[in-house]
């Protein structure tokens, strides 16, 4: 078996693995507060968001193409460097997990391939196109979702003030199934794409897809199934930081908080802006739990996760750069 062949099966792996990783780490972003509010059970809410991030994640490919040929010069890198790039993504992920911080799988994917393209080949692989979508989408999403769901929480206060609280929590209990199966499709629909737009640029430096970028239809089932086993896996320890200890939340605040980031997620999607759902679904409790005063949100924890948003871009370029540059110096980036 020729290298070459053996590099792009490494690739192959080695982003199915991501995307499992970002499935069970970021299965928080899907069914923390469906959890949290004990509208669902932990394992029926893991269930139903591993189906639906499989649903969302054969929707489309705009974010996949962004991500695959928008971010770095296919013509410009290698095998090596797209694996690198993932398995930079990978031990950020897995190190957060560790410690419980909910940080963006999306972003440590990015920077990871960015880090290791620009050791490749220097900054002139970055294509500042998709790099400006994905600071956009950086700005963007927490904001955005932060924005909207305290106005959204303001107005259900407004419309709800007068029912009695068992009535408003039988109510949007059963709305929050609906808010919670749209998040868990908005987040399969831009995560899921991510890997599918790796999975596709090792395919094209490799030259199984002719001169023509595109997402071959297995690439997008793969990178689906993927997701969907990772989150009906779970990420327990993240799951319990978003719910439990970054504000009390009743049904209400859950069916806010993932209708605005749910929103928000879809939006970007269909312009093919490769955001952080991690972001966005953090920002939203964020702006529920502000809703209700100063007092309804633990700053001290929404500080640490803020500290760890912020960290992760030049963690996993740096990551992701040393990673190259070991490579090389062992010889491995032919």
């Amino acid at each position: 078996m020729d290298t070459a062949l053996v590099l792009l099966i490494v690739v192959l792996v080695l982003g199915l693995v991501f995307e499992f990783v970002n499935g069970f780490h970021d299965a928080a972003n899907a069914i923390a507060t469906v959890v949290a509010t004990r509208v669902l059970p932990p394992l029926t809410a893991v269930l139903m968001a591993g189906v639906l991030n499989f649903l969302g994640a054969i929707s489309g490919t705009a974010v996949a193409t962004t991500v695959g040929k928008g971010l770095v010069d296919p013509l410009a890198v290698t095998q090596v460097t797209v694996a690198t790039g993932l398995l930079a993504a990978i031990l950020w992920d897995l190190a957060t997990w560790y410690v419980a911080l909910p940080t963006s799988s999306s972003h440590a994917l990015v920077f990871g391939v960015l880090g290791a393209g620009v050791a490749t080949n220097g900054f002139g692989v970055v294509q500042l196109g998709g790099l400006e979508k994905v600071s956009l989408g950086i700005i963007y999403s927490p904001i955005v979702a932060f924005v909207s769901a305290t106005a959204l929480m303001i107005l259900l206060y407004w419309l709800a003030y007068r029912l009695r609280r068992e009535t408003v929590r039988a109510v949007f209990g059963r709305l929050q199934l609906l808010s919670s199966a749209y998040m868990a499709f908005s987040h399969g629909s831009n995560d899921g794409q991510k890997t599918m737009g790796i999975i596709a640029l090792a395919l094209f430096t490799y030259g199984a897809l002719g001169s023509t970028f595109y997402i071959p239809l297995w690439v997008m089932v793969a990178a689906a199934v993927a997701i969907a086993l990772g989150t009906a896996v779970g990420g327990w320890r993240i799951i319990r930081t978003m719910g439990y200890r970054l504000a009390k939340l009743e049904p209400i605040h859950g069916f806010a908080a993932e209708t605005a980031a749910g929103t928000v997620i879809e939006v970007a999607t269909r312009f093919g802006m490769p955001i952080s759902t991690t972001h966005a679904i953090n920002g939203a409790i964020l702006g529920v739990g502000s809703a209700r005063g100063l007092r309804g949100v633990r700053w001290g924890m929404a500080g640490s996760i803020v500290t760890a948003w912020v960290l992760t871009i030049p963690g996993c370029f740096i990551l992701g750069w040393l990673l190259m540059q070991l490579m090389m110096a062992l010889g491995l980036a032919a």
